[in-house]
């Protein structure tokens, strides 16, 4: 084996242990998020799970209120927004969302009686999560965020509360077609010049 050589299984493990620090991974498709099929699985999940908890009342109460980002955009801000800034936006809500998600998590672990569908689709809203921080990293989302020289004096993340299952997968729903949404578009078309 050479001096550049790298056994398959080193290049896996490497990749693994960057994820972690947000470095961009090695041999990871970083345009990924901009194939509009990827995020509409999520987006459909979401929204499945939104639908699923429409119907249950007392059994999707979380018991008590989970900061969630406000999902409301501003269109005509958001476009004269630096792609930086929004960046900044995204990151912001998709911490405080994947924290809100693993909290509603927990309400339903310590539930005494849990409405069963909702642990399939708090699983799958914590892996989608998981894998769209993911691609965000691959697609240098992170970078530029950081990078911005104002990141530390950037606005307060607006944020609301969310007292049921419905209004947290609403939520989730609501920001990835939204901010999330916007984002990866105009950082994808950018990438395409």
């Amino acid at each position: 084996m050479g001096v550049h050589e790298c056994p398959a299984w080193l290049w896996l493990l490497l990749s693994l242990l960057s994820l972690p620090l947000g470095l961009p991974v090695p041999g990871a498709p970083p345009r990924l998020i901009c194939d509009s099929r990827v995020l509409e699985r999520y987006l459909l999940e979401a929204k499945e799970a939104e639908n699923v908890t429409m119907g249950c009342s007392e059994s999707c109460s979380l018991n008590e209120n989970i900061t969630v980002p406000d999902t409301k955009v501003n269109f005509y801000a958001w476009k004269r927004m630096e792609v930086g800034q929004q960046a900044v936006e995204v990151w912001q809500g998709l911490a405080l969302l994947s924290e809100a998600v693993l909290r509603g998590q927990a309400v339903l672990a310590n539930s005494s009686q849990p409405f069963e569908p909702l642990q399939l689709h708090m699983d799958k809203a914590i892996s989608g999560l998981r894998s769209i921080t993911t691609l965000l990293r691959a697609l240098g989302a992170q970078q530029e965020a950081i990078s911005l020289p104002d990141a530390a004096s950037a606005a307060p993340l607006r944020t609301i509360t969310a007292d049921t299952f419905c209004k947290l997968f609403r939520v989730y729903s609501n920001f990835l077609r939204g901010k999330l949404k916007l984002y990866t578009g105009e950082a994808c078309r950018r990438g395409d010049r």
